[in-house]
């Protein structure tokens, strides 16, 4: 071998052993250990994200904007909390009279559909039909033609005396219907009276009436006699005369009827005339 050839391999052999050199970046490290590769990792074919170490996956959630939430969503959203749980203060009486409001409304719209009037319910204010209606009684009332029998007097709902003493109709303690009724001239509540019988304009009714319920020796010393219109002749249970005797009101007429009593909540109804005297006064 020449000399040319002898360096050509020492030449060789001297750049196999520097490729194989620790610190040219190669395989291994200085101590010969394999070095860690790095690899940049992008998603397969299908647009799945490789495995990724878990340091890396939990700094890349880190790096990702978060949704913030609306203030104005969240400020409604925990006043209306705060009215539905408040145990305390202004938001508490709020809840609890809006609650209230809305409770006697329910209450008062179903009756309402019931009874076919409004209001649904009187107080009674005297004594003019004890002992079965007391003052301070709360009265539920119906349109006339509710809830009762064909037998009535023609179409006006209303059982007099009369016919109740014929057909065994009651109510309150009594044959015949208590009538609710409002006559034009009267200034007031309405009276809560029972019906005795129908007169006809210009009937003289001193004779069909009971001498008891009136103080008079005939037709022209009796008030309302004939007379001057049609209508019903009332009285309290607790009176001693008729109405029209007393001139409290003439022959009552189907219209002025406001509703037919139908049953009585007792002490309830002064309720309702504490706030009627409040609200007068």
């Amino acid at each position: 071998m020449t000399d040319d050839e002898g360096s050509d391999v020492g030449r060789r052999v001297d750049d196999s052993a520097a490729s194989s050199d620790p610190s040219d970046g190669g395989d291994g490290g200085e101590d010969g250990t394999p070095r860690e590769s790095t690899a940049t990792y992008d998603p397969d074919a299908e647009g799945n994200e490789p495995d990724v170490p878990v340091g890396v996956a939990e700094s890349r959630k880190d790096e990702r904007p978060r949704p913030q939430p609306s203030s104005t969503a969240a400020g409604s959203q925990s006043l209306l909390t705060r009215f539905r749980t408040a145990q305390s203060g202004p938001l508490l009486f709020i809840r609890e009279t809006l609650y209230s409001a809305l409770a006697v409304l329910a209450v008062g719209l179903l009756l309402f559909a019931i009874s076919g009037v409004w209001p649904p319910m009187v107080a009674v204010e005297s004594g003019s039909m004890e002992p079965h209606m007391q003052r301070g009684d709360l009265i539920f009332v119906t349109e006339p033609q509710r809830f009762t029998p064909g037998y009535a007097h023609d179409d006006t709902g209303v059982v007099t005396v009369e016919i109740g003493d014929e057909r065994g109709y009651r109510s309150f303690g009594g044959n015949g219907s208590v009538v609710i009724y409002d006559p034009p001239t009267r200034r007031g509540s309405p009276i809560i009276h029972r019906a005795h019988f129908y007169v006809e304009e210009g009937e003289n009714w001193y004779d069909e009436a009971d001498p008891s319920y009136m103080r008079a020796g005939d037709c022209e010393q009796l008030a309302n006699c004939p007379a001057p219109h049609a209508g019903f002749i009332t009285k309290g249970d607790a009176n001693g005369r008729y109405d029209q005797a007393s001139d409290i009101a003439g022959p009552v007429r189907p219209e002025w009827i406001r509703g037919t009593a139908r049953f009585r909540v007792p002490y309830l109804g002064y309720v309702r005339l504490k706030l009627a005297g409040a609200l007068a006064a």
